[in-house]
C-alpha cells in the first residue's frame, strides 16, 4: 500500500515524464505483497516497519528459498537469508553470484550491506566459542540493519577477569545483546555492571540439565538484575531487531 510520501514521489515522476500512466496505476495499485502460491513475499515491509522481510530458510525447498530471495532483492536491492546449510548455499550461489555465504552462523546475504550511520553500536557478547554461532548470526543481521557493532566474544562467568578486561568496551555500547548457554548467568551480571539496555539469549549449548536451552532461558527469565530483555532460544536474529529497533528509539 501506497503512503502519502510514496503518492508525490509517483505523482512527481508522472509529472516529470519519469513513468507512464500505467506505470502510476500499478505503483498506486501496489499491495505491498506477492502471491508465489507456495509463499506471500511480504516485500512492503521495508516501508512499512523499516526492517525488510528475511527469508528463514528452514524447513523450505531450495527452490522456493530462490524464488522468493529473488522477488525481495528485485524489490528492496537486498535480502537476508537465515538458518541456510551448504545445501541450501550450493543453490542460492548459482543464482546469486553476488551472494555472499556466512557458515557460522548460516547466513546468506545478497546485495550490498548500508554503511553505518552515527558513532553508536551494539555490543554482540557471548559466554563462550559454542555460542559465537548465535552471535554470528545477530551480529550479520546488525549490518544487514545498518548499525555498528563490536564483537566481544568467549568472556562468559567461568573466567569473570576475561569479563572485566573486556568491560570498556561494553560500557561505551549503547545496548547489548548477551548470549549464553549453559547456567546463562551473563546477562545477569552485564545488567548489574552496566547501566545499558541488555537483550538476553539462552542457547542450546550445554549438558542434559540444561534440557536444550531451557535452563539458560528460566535463568534470564528470572533475573534479579534490572533492565534485561529476554528472546527465545538460540533467537540471535530476534535480539538484533530488537536491538536496532531500540538504538533507533534512542
Amino acid at each position: 500500500m501506497v503512503d502519502d510520501e510514496g503518492l508525490k514521489e509517483i505523482l512527481t515522476a508522472f509529472k516529470n515524464g519519469e513513468i507512464t500512466l500505467e506505470e502510476v496505476v500499478v505503483k498506486i495499485r501496489d499491495r505491498g505483497w506477492l502471491e508465489l502460491g507456495f509463499a506471500k513475499v511480504d516485500y512492503g515491509r521495508l516501508k512499512r516497519i523499516r526492517i525488510p522481510e528475511v527469508v528463514f530458510c528452514q524447513g523450505k525447498e531450495e527452490e522456493e528459498i530462490v524464488a522468493i530471495l529473488e522477488r525481495l532483492y528485485e524489490k528492496n536491492g537486498r535480502v537476508l537469508a537465515t538458518r541456510a546449510s551448504p545445501e541450501v548455499w550450493e543453490t542460492v550461489k548459482g543464482r546469486f553470484p553476488e551472494a555472499v555465504y556466512y557458515p557460522r552462523g548460516k547466513v546468506i546475504i545478497v546485495g550490498k550491506l548500508p554503511e553505518p550511520k552515527g558513532k553508536k553500536y551494539i555490543a554482540v557478547v557471548t559466554g563462550g566459542t559454542s555460542d559465537i554461532p548465535v552471535g554470528e548470526e545477530a551480529v550479520l543481521t546488525l549490518r544487514f540493519l545498518g548499525e555498528r557493532v563490536k564483537e566481544i566474544y568467549d568472556i562468559g562467568v567461568a573466567g569473570m577477569h576475561r569479563l572485566l578486561d573486556n568491560l570498556e568496551h561494553m560500557e561505551k555500547a549503547s545496548v547489548i545483546i548477551a548470549i549464553a548457554g549453559m547456567e546463562g548467568a551473563l546477562p545477569s551480571v552485564l545488567a548489574s555492571l552496566l547501566g545499558k539496555p541488555v537483550i538476553a539469549v539462552p542457547t542450546s549449548i550445554g549438558y542434559g540439565a540444561s534440557f536444550g536451552g531451557l535452563a539458560p532461558l528460566l535463568t534470564m527469565l528470572n533475573s534479579c538484575a534490572p533492565g534485561v530483555a529476554v528472546v527465545n532460544i538460540d533467537a540471535g536474529f530476534s535480539a538484533a531487531v530488537f536491538a536496532h529497533l531500540l538504538l533507533r528509539s534512542l
